[in-house]
């Protein structure tokens, strides 16, 4: 199987010892994107919709990267640190998935990194 690495400066460069993205002839895997501004580095000021729709802008522009598009995500994994905010992530992410969105989990966890309130992570197929 053939295993390339997927990197674009439209999106924050990975924050630890892994890609942004490996894509396969027919997967892409994301590895877990924060709400992070890849011109300044940081993470979005807002609300957690804010910072879900900075997530899938940055996801769109790895996936664009390895020659696919979001219409084309398989499956998600949402991780929050706060269940309250499902409603609002749901709200903001809907808007990029109107129709047949992707099978997907959330989950809170503890913590995540950089102090965030959410990451997602993206399978597509290409």
């Amino acid at each position: 199987m053939t295993r390339n690495v997927i990197f674009t400066t439209q999106a924050p460069a990975a924050i630890g010892p892994y890609s942004q993205a490996i894509a396969t002839k027919d997967l892409l895997f994301v590895s877990g994107q924060l709400p992070i501004d890849p011109t300044t580095g940081k993470m979005v000021d807002g609300d957690i919709g804010m910072m879900t729709q900075q997530i899938l802008k940055n996801t769109s522009a790895i996936a664009l990267e390895a020659g696919t598009n979001l219409n084309k995500t398989l499956k998600t994994t949402i991780f929050l640190t706060n269940l309250a905010d499902f409603q609002a992530v749901n709200s903001a992410y809907a808007s990029h998935f109107p129709e047949a969105p992707p099978a997907r989990s959330t989950v809170q966890v503890a913590a995540l990194p950089l102090g965030s309130n959410i990451e997602i992570e993206f399978i597509l197929a290409r």
